[in-house]
């Protein structure tokens, strides 16, 4: 898998504020009082349910930010798929450096390894058609591009990243101009030529005003399997068919069957369980 890791300055912010929030007015007090100061360990993060990995360079930069002197070493990479048992990063420093970064660092790895997990399922799901699943703006405040990189690992797409990347126009845009072919009309008018512009139909007839003005993209929303074949056939090649509303990994199959380019889903975003890593400490001196 080709995946770009994301530049340090881009996740050094989430990973600081969260710490911060973690560590609150006094520092671990905890570890602090407990543990003696100079003592050292090795931990090993484990996967105890089977995914896919995303986020180890987050988890790392957890325990750089506490100590610089925590040594972590991956044993797997951002994109693979894990069965339970696997040990997938050894961490070894200062026995209250690692206790203090724990929870930041596995907060962080098994949000985006949930949310890698839920879009491979989806991914093996449609494998052999021309489909890719996709994602939505349904982010979590201030971790979009990290949830969105999490997407890539799961071999799924990236959808807008924010309002100024495209424009998609929704039910209530098309409520607000009017009709369709208004808001087409209205939108090329106003953005640039670089701009691509998509548009939500949710009935035949929408999809034939859509064809008619021009679009770049159009999203097929909550169309049946039957419906979505006949939507393909009327685009007819001349632009991308999205299509999104309640998709699964069980009806994912179906929807793909279609014929669209993508599939759109936003609760691999904002509703992916967590993938259950724990920290074992393997050695203390």
């Amino acid at each position: 898998m080709d995946l770009a890791p994301l530049p340090r300055l881009m996740v050094e912010p989430v990973i600081r504020a969260a710490l911060a929030e973690d560590l609150g007015l006094a520092g671990d007090l905890t570890s602090a009082a407990v543990i003696p100061a100079g003592h050292r360990s090795v931990v090993t993060a484990m996967v105890r349910q089977p995914g896919a990995i995303a986020g180890l360079d987050a988890a790392r930069l957890a325990f750089d930010l506490v100590d610089p002197s925590c040594i972590f070493t991956a044993h797997v990479a951002d994109g693979d798929r894990v069965t339970p048992g696997t040990r997938i990063a050894t961490i070894e420093g200062p026995s209250r450096s690692l206790l203090t970064a724990e929870r930041t660092a596995l907060n962080i790895l098994g949000h985006l390894s949930g949310i890698a997990s839920v879009t491979a399922r989806i991914a093996d799901a449609i494998r052999g058609t021309r489909a890719a699943v996709t994602c939505t703006r349904k982010t979590t405040p201030g971790l979009r591009a990290l949830e969105k990189y999490a997407v890539r690992a799961g071999g799924g797409m990236n959808h807008r990243f924010s309002l100024a990347d495209a424009v998609l126009i929704k039910d209530n845009h098309i409520a607000i101009a009017g009709d369709v072919v208004t808001a087409i009309e209205r939108a090329r008018k106003n953005v640039g030529h670089m701009v691509r512009i998509e548009v939500e139909v949710d009935t035949l007839d929408q999809l034939h005003q859509a064809m008619t003005a021009g679009v770049d993209v159009v999203l097929l929303d909550n169309m049946a399997p039957q419906m979505l074949r006949q939507a393909v056939d009327i685009v007819a090649g001349r632009a991308v068919t999205e299509a999104s509303g309640n998709i699964t990994p069980e009806t994912a199959p179906d929807v793909a069957a279609s014929g669209v380019d993508l599939i759109s889903v936003g609760w691999i975003t904002h509703s992916a369980p967590t993938l259950d890593i724990g920290l074992d400490f393997v050695s203390v001196g």
